[in-house]
C-alpha cells in the first residue's frame, strides 16, 4: 500500500515519526514535505498530497500541521477526499469504518509521539464497514458534485 505523508513546518518532527513508522511497517510512503521547521504554507503541501490520494497515486494519506485542521481542511477541498482529523483511537477507527475515510490528520500541538502512532495504526486497521454506510457516503460526497446546492 502506498501513503503519501505531509505536513508544515508545525507537523515537521510528528510527520517523521509516522513516516519512520509507516516504513518500519512495510509500507511504501511518498513525502510531499516540508523538509524543515521553517515557516511556510500548509496548502503547498496537503493539497499536492490530497491530489495523489485522489488520483489513485497513493492509496492513503496522513497530513500533520500544528492542529490538524488547516491541513484536513486544505485536503478535503479535493474532489474525492474524506480526511479527518483524529487525535484519539476511538474516532481514527469509527472515521475509517463508517465514513471511509481515506486521508488521516493529526496536530503535532495536540498529541503525544506514543498515541499518534496508536491513532496511526487503529485508522491503518480498520476496515471500511460499508453496507448502511455507502449511502450516507454518496449523500456526503454528492455535495461535492453540486447536486444538493
Amino acid at each position: 500500500m502506498k501513503i503519501a505523508i505531509a505536513c508544515d513546518h508545525g507537523g515537521f518532527r510528528l510527520k517523521n515519526v509516522l513516516k519512520d513508522e509507516l516504513v518500519r511497517q512495510g509500507y511504501d510512503v511518498v513525502d510531499f514535505g516540508t523538509d524543515s521547521e521553517e515557516s511556510c504554507d500548509y496548502p503547498d503541501f496537503a493539497g499536492p498530497a490530497a491530489l495523489a490520494v485522489a488520483s489513485g497515486e497513493c492509496d492513503k494519506g496522513v497530513v500533520v500541521c500544528g492542529t490538524g485542521l488547516g491541513v484536513s481542511m486544505t485536503a478535503n477541498k479535493v474532489h474525492g477526499i474524506r480526511c479527518a482529523v483524529c487525535h484519539d483511537v476511538f474516532s481514527a477507527k469509527a472515521t475509517r469504518a463508517h465514513n471511509d475515510a481515506n486521508m488521516l490528520a493529526m496536530g503535532q500541538r495536540v498529541i503525544g509521539e506514543g498515541l499518534a502512532l496508536e491513532v496511526l495504526n487503529a485508522w491503518l486497521n480498520t476496515s471500511y464497514e460499508g453496507g448502511r454506510h455507502d449511502a450516507r457516503i454518496e449523500k456526503m460526497m454528492s455535495y461535492e458534485k453540486g447536486e444538493n446546492a
